[in-house]
């Protein structure tokens, strides 16, 4: 297996992404495996269609080599290391399948491992593609400031310690750096993420590659570019990458062992009769079908189709699984960790309750907070005037409108001056106020000629399916689910007691989401991590397993993940779980059929006299099958099966309790809530 070549953690722009066919094409593996494959129907099309013997066996000869040299090179290679792997024994049983005429399969077990190659080759590349591409959101220039207040465009990468730089409106960040002066709110969620963007005010931190609101910022730098969060998240990827053990199927973990006996037995059975006398074509034959016999395809076989029929059936259902070892591996969660922000949540701020003054209707008070919010393009405004729109009001025009970074926006509307924002607008805000905020929500003031008029309370709304599938994974696991968030405590606690998780961590930065996995792990054995943004993937690539979410998920977070819910639907992972269960034991019930024929054909070969072509009938009756019970997962029922097996065992826990308070143990509150 080949590594993903390092990445510099220098930002530079990277090519726009190449289609999926025109990228495969690109590897030389790919080019390698398509002419193979190719060559291998041309073959099977020309015996088919009876022409003349030498024009097929020249195609699947040449299928051999074209498919085969790559595998047949790492083996040697292998074998000057003194190791013998599956690669150099899949040759040698092609070679000899073709030495005893049976051509066509030797040229199918070439195709089969240069597609797999090709496919490895595939995964690795778009791995360290996606890498490259996060370095894209750093900007690759920043506004300097002199001593003597001269501005100037440098390159990001050439900032250093101590200088100035300016961030005018809608512009990314671009270095780490402090606030000297200046008020604006900046859109953080790709580092810590919050849903909303944060006030930022002298003193404040600003992260390299967030986005900048309505408001100027001059910010003194403190962190060069290759010691960023940014640049760190890149090399907490790639150091996860590399050093996470590379995870095999269960039968890739016999290989050596039976590749080595299946050599040394095969090289018994040809050398020693003719030691003793024997003759030396029936002595090969008995040899080349020893070895045809004891060749791994119906243990290969075995393995891969349940696994790849599970692939498929949830591809069809939402749940993109990368690859075979994936989906064996979701059948070993212990423990599953959840993002908050647009993973348990739907990602974007809703109004929840609206408190009007006495004097004031709660109709009222929305008309004229979204009319005053209407030419605002914060995602709070876009949510006010969403809710005065769903409740039919009429939402008139605002003039005079002006916004103030951190504080709010104020407007005239119908001849009164209205005025929406943070409690900071008021020097006493109102009780509704502080008890939103205290519970984690965000609260919006409302004055109306500089008097108040009411409370708008937001929130981020939970989805759906939360509370259903924490449950279920519950009982499937063993163990509850865990909150591993960048949000504020309150917020977090809150979520948590809606969804029935107990153990919550809030205020974590990407370095300190990582620490908390390995934690769970030193705990509590494999972790699933589910997520979304940038600041997951670092932790998503420690997991053992990462899940993103395909609808909101970052570039990244997409390449990072192990599997991907396409739709957003929590509900399919309990499901997927309980599918790659059910794949588990197909996988187990045809590798006893596998080895059950293996054993008795060994055994009439070595103690008997097999023929050849009862021994290639055994052999390929195996195949057909352990093929053909791995298929069964095809159907729909059974993603049916798994869905109800996952709300069988979600059913059986009762309604989700939880443990959580408003502040729960062991959580570092850095975030600022709006």
């Amino acid at each position: 297996m080949t590594s993903a070549p390092p990445v510099s953690a220098t930002p530079g722009r990277v090519p726009p992404p190449a289609g999926l066919a025109h990228r495969l094409w690109r590897l030389p593996e790919g080019r390698w495996a398509s002419l193979a494959t190719v060559l291998f129907a041309g073959g099977a099309a020309a015996q088919l269609l009876g022409a003349p013997a030498p024009v097929w066996w020249a195609l699947y000869l040449s299928c051999y080599v074209t498919g085969g040299w790559e595998p047949a090179l790492s083996g040697m290679r292998a074998l000057r290391e003194r190791t013998l792997d599956v690669d150099l024994l899949m040759i040698v049983a092609a070679i000899g399948a073709a030495a005893i005429g049976q051509v066509f399969d030797g040229a199918l077990l070439i195709v089969i491992f240069a597609t797999s190659g090709a496919l490895e080759a595939f995964a690795t590349a778009r791995t360290a593609d996606s890498v490259r591409a996060l370095l894209d959101v750093t900007p690759q220039q920043a506004t300097r400031v002199g001593t003597d207040g001269i501005e100037d465009r440098i390159a990001t990468t050439d900032l250093q310690r101590g200088d100035l730089i300016r961030i005018r409106p809608g512009e990314r960040v671009g270095a780490d750096a402090i606030v000297v002066d200046g008020t604006s709110e900046v859109d953080q969620a790709s580092i810590t993420g919050e849903p909303l963007p944060v006030a930022k005010l002298a003193g404040d931190e600003v992260f390299a590659g967030t986005l900048n609101g309505t408001g100027t910022l001059l910010a003194r730098v403190h962190r060069e570019a290759g010691e960023s969060v940014i640049a760190r998240i890149v090399t907490m990827v790639e150091q996860a990458s590399a050093t996470k053990a590379r995870t095999q199927l269960f039968i890739e973990k016999i290989e050596q062992r039976y590749s080595i006996g299946v050599v040394v037995a095969t090289l018994a059975l040809f050398t020693i009769p003719l030691v003793f006398g024997a003759d030396l074509e029936s002595t090969l034959l008995r040899a080349m079908t020893f070895m045809i016999v004891a060749s791994p395809c119906a243990v290969v076989l075995a393995t891969m189709p349940p696994l790849l029929s599970a692939i498929a059936l949830a591809g069809r259902h939402g749940v993109l699984v990368k690859s075979a070892v994936v989906m064996e591996r979701l059948a070993d969660v212990d423990v599953v960790a959840f993002d908050k922000t647009g993973t348990l949540t739907d990602g974007t701020p809703r109004v929840a309750a609206v408190h009007p003054a006495p004097g004031h209707t709660v109709e009222e008070l929305l008309r004229l907070a979204a009319a005053t919010e209407r030419r605002s393009e914060h995602p709070v405004a876009a949510a006010v005037v969403a809710e005065a729109r769903a409740r039919g009001l009429d939402v008139p025009e605002p003039t005079e409108f002006t916004s103030t970074p951190g504080r709010g926006v104020r407007a005239l509307v119908d001849g009164r001056t209205v005025a929406v924002g943070s409690p900071a607008l008021m020097d006493s805000p109102p009780a509704a106020a502080t008890e939103a905020e205290a519970a984690g929500h965000t609260a919006l003031v409302v004055l109306v000629d500089d008097e108040p008029a009411g409370v708008l309370v937001l929130t981020d709304r939970i989805r759906s399916a939360t509370a259903g599938a924490v449950t279920a994974l519950r009982q499937l696991t063993g163990t509850t689910p865990v909150l591993l968030t960048g949000d504020n405590a309150g917020a977090a606690g809150h979520l948590a007691a809606q969804a029935g998780i107990s153990e919550v961590h809030a205020g974590l930065l990407p370095e300190d989401k990582v620490e908390r996995v390995r934690a769970l792990q030193s705990r509590a054995g494999r972790v699933l991590l589910a997520g979304d943004g940038v600041n997951d993937a670092p932790a998503m690539a420690t997991a053992d397993l990462g899940v993103a979410m395909g609808r909101r998920g970052s570039d990244l977070a997409l390449e990072t993940a192990d599997a991907v819910l396409v739709r957003d639907d929590l509900a399919a992972l309990p499901a997927v779980i309980a599918l790659a269960r059910r794949a588990r034991r197909l996988v187990q019930v045809n590798l006893i059929i596998a080895g059950t024929f293996i054993t008795v054909l060994v055994c009439w070969d070595l103690f008997g006299h097999l023929p050849l072509p009862l021994g290639v009938a055994g052999h390929e009756g195996s195949t057909v099958i352990v093929g053909l019970n791995g298929l069964r997962l095809l159907t729909s029922g059974a993603w049916r099966r798994a869905q109800a097996e996952a709300a069988r065992d979600g059913g059986a826990a009762g309604p989700a309790h939880s443990e959580a308070t408003g502040q729960p143990q062991g959580e570092v509150d850095r975030a600022r809530s709006v």
